[in-house]
């Protein structure tokens, strides 16, 4: 194909993605970026918290993903705007010695104070669980704690918070293959329970799970793998034990998604719809967690979109935020009773952006 040709296509193609994103999606409230500047050049891992005093939300931020400078990084919407971005986690060890911050994940149980949970170490395969508190939304934290040898907390995605209040936490490892497993504290993080691993690396190499609530005890698990596909695996007593995990129909790019059990019982996922790159994003909602349907598009322009956080807050709207281009977090607010779920399509939607790059 020459170059002229190839300019052709891409043009033509940038133009009907812009008319696709310009027509109104229902269910869309609102999109923003939740910092316009900030002292990092690139961020990653996004997650998002409804606090009592409102929303909170965290990334790691620095000159690249593994770098040591890299830290945690936190905002707060204040009368409907995002506070500038303050770093309140850095990996220092010592006067000459600091490794790269990793995946925060923000959880309010009922009761006690907020909780951010994060990894620091050189590499996923050698990192550590760290915890700290605050109990005043966020504006000021205790220091770091280590968590317990072999606990590392909830790897990407949220916690829940059980009948019995106990958090179960979804977590993996990656020093042995990927593997999933759950951690569970019945006392606010002072102590702790893992479950063995979910399934054997090499059928299915999987980490970063989310968690959706069934009903009556039983639980669903869904998250990243290198197959090409979601996977899931489910539980009948609150996370203690689990089924042989299994691939589902929907792709993945090797990249993380998230989920959220709504308040009207349907489940909500946000996920990058396609086996390949990073983009489209993607909302899609469900009334058993098997069988989904296609709901909202949030990205799907060239560039990568990733790492989704959802939650529902207590006024029924969902807030998602993500990673946009590893330059910034994006967070978008959906109306779940507004949204018009559709057949899900059968490749990737659109399907030009198969090939879209992604980093």
């Amino acid at each position: 194909m020459s170059e002229l040709r190839k300019g052709l296509l891409l043009s033509a193609m940038g133009a009907f993605v812009a008319s696709v994103l310009s027509a109104p999606q229902p269910g869309l409230v609102r999109s923003e970026f939740i910092f316009e500047r900030a002292p990092f050049p690139s961020c990653h891992a996004s997650t998002i918290v409804e606090s009592r005093d409102g929303l909170v939300a965290a990334w790691f931020g620095g000159t690249r993903e593994r770098n040591p400078d890299v830290g945690i990084w936190l905002s707060r919407q204040e009368h409907g705007s995002w506070t500038a971005p303050v770093e309140v986690a850095t990996g220092v060890q010592s006067a000459t010695r600091r490794y790269p911050c990793w995946n925060p994940v923000l959880f309010q149980p009922k009761a006690g104070p907020l909780l951010l949970f994060y990894k620091v170490g050189p590499s996923p395969d050698a990192w550590w669980g760290m915890v700290m508190t605050s109990l005043d939304g966020g504006r000021t934290w205790t220091k770091p704690r280590r968590l317990p040898e072999g606990i590392l907390g909830p790897i990407k995605n949220k916690p829940v918070e059980l009948g019995n209040a106990d958090i179960l936490c979804p977590s993996s490892t990656e020093d042995h293959g990927w593997v999933v497993h759950f951690e569970r504290t019945s006392d606010g993080g002072q102590t702790w329970q893992a479950t063995s691993p979910l399934q054997d690396a090499r059928e299915i190499a999987a980490i970063q799970p989310t968690i959706l609530l069934q009903g009556n005890g039983r639980l669903q698990a869904l998250g990243r793998t290198r197959q090409g596909r979601i996977f899931q695996a489910w539980s009948e007593d609150q996370g203690k034990t689990w089924s042989k995990m299994a691939l589902t129909a929907l792709p993945n790019p090797n990249s993380g998604i998230d989920a959220v059990t709504l308040r009207d019982g349907r489940q909500l996922l946000v996920y990058n719809h396609t086996a390949h790159g990073r983009t489209p994003l993607n909302v899609a909602v469900s009334r058993d967690g098997v069988e989904w349907k296609a709901a909202l598009v949030l990205e799907s322009g060239p560039g990568e979109y990733s790492y989704p956080a959802v939650i529902q807050s207590r006024d029924g709207l969902v807030h998602v935020t993500y990673t946009w281009k590893r330059q910034r977090v994006r967070h978008a607010v959906l109306d779940p009773a507004a949204l018009q779920p559709r057949p899900m399509p059968a490749g990737v939607w659109p399907r030009s952006l198969d090939q879209a790059p992604g980093q």
